[in-house]
């Protein structure tokens, strides 16, 4: 990987809105990039990033890739594809927000233009680089059962896809990731509220290994909440993934022993994009590669079928 003058890699972002805006923000602070600039229609978005940095506005997104080597995808979910694969084809290694795209086939042929560019593609799983989910890698061991509740209040932005694709989509990513053990079955049920695809979901995903996850999200809540609890012989794991703090309790004797579990906070979306980078430099495999992007994915979208037929 080849870097620019000044020793950095050239950055870039498409599609500066709620969520853009802070990957332009993130690689204006980082020192191993250089934030060169973006691609973004809106104009209220665009001159906002254009006030606050010294970078170009894209009149393309052929321009924008020509300029960059790294480049996060930030757009709406079902326009994911079509940005990606032309930045892919400029040889722009990209970090594209979750869910990866909105089908199999779509992941598919992102996935195919990466390998034949010889390309990084790296999907916004952002849980995984949260430091609650450090610590999970390591004390999880064997879980037997594990509930996950992820709810937020509503808003507009998001809902071209429902709950399980725009929210759920990072618990089952979570759950793939601990469990590490194949898909038995997968049971769900969802309900519409105010927008015309599911609002409020429950999934269940059996693993051929015996455990079994209940996950829960709503984008229809008065409240926020990204909670896990994870059960295993040794005791049971409770962690607050927004807070980053948590407890474990472990059985001890005939009692159970309450700790505080030690995280170390900081930024999510500024350690993932550091990570990106590193993978960039190094030439190494993302955390959440395409692969297990697409993989979350089909998970699902299998859940969203499931919904879908009993309505």
């Amino acid at each position: 990987m080849e870097t620019n003058s000044n020793g950095k890699i050239a950055c870039g972002v498409a599609g500066v809105g709620y969520l853009g805006q802070h990957h332009a923000r993130i690689y204006d602070e980082l020192d191993a990039s250089e934030f060169v600039g973006f691609y973004e229609p809106n104009e209220t978005a665009a001159q906002k990033i254009l006030d606050a940095y010294a970078c170009r506005r894209f009149s393309s997104l052929e321009e924008l890739g020509n300029m960059c080597d790294a480049v996060s995808v930030v757009c709406p979910t079902d326009k994911h594809a079509e940005v990606a694969i032309p930045l892919i084809g400029n040889g722009c290694h990209l970090l594209v927000e979750k869910p990866l795209c909105t089908s199999s086939a779509e992941a598919e042929t992102i996935l195919s233009h990466a390998k034949e560019n010889r390309v990084i593609v790296q999907v916004g799983h952002i849980e995984h680089y949260n430091p609650v989910m450090e610590f999970l890698e390591k004390a999880v061991v064997s879980p037997k059962y594990l509930t996950v509740d992820r709810l937020a209040p509503f808003q507009p932005r998001g809902t071209e896809v429902g709950v399980v694709l725009d929210l759920m989509i990072h618990d089952i990513g979570i759950a793939l990731a601990l469990v590490s053990s194949p898909l038995q079955s997968v049971e769900a049920i969802g309900v519409r509220v105010l927008s015309q695809t599911e609002d409020i979901a429950n999934a269940r995903l059996a693993f051929e290994n015996g455990c079994v996850a209940n996950l829960n999200a709503s984008r229809v809540s008065e409240k926020k909440a990204r909670e896990i609890r994870v059960f295993q012989d040794s005791g049971y794991l409770s962690l607050d993934f927004m807070n980053q703090k948590g407890h474990f309790i472990r059985k001890k004797e005939m009692r159970l022993d309450r700790n505080e579990v030690p995280v170390e906070k900081g930024e999510p979306l500024a350690l993932e994009l550091a990570s990106f980078l590193d993978c960039v430099l190094e030439a190494k495999t993302p955390k959440t590669d395409g692969s297990f992007g697409k993989s979350a994915l089909e998970v699902a979208l299998t859940v969203t079928k499931k919904i879908e037929s009993a309505w």
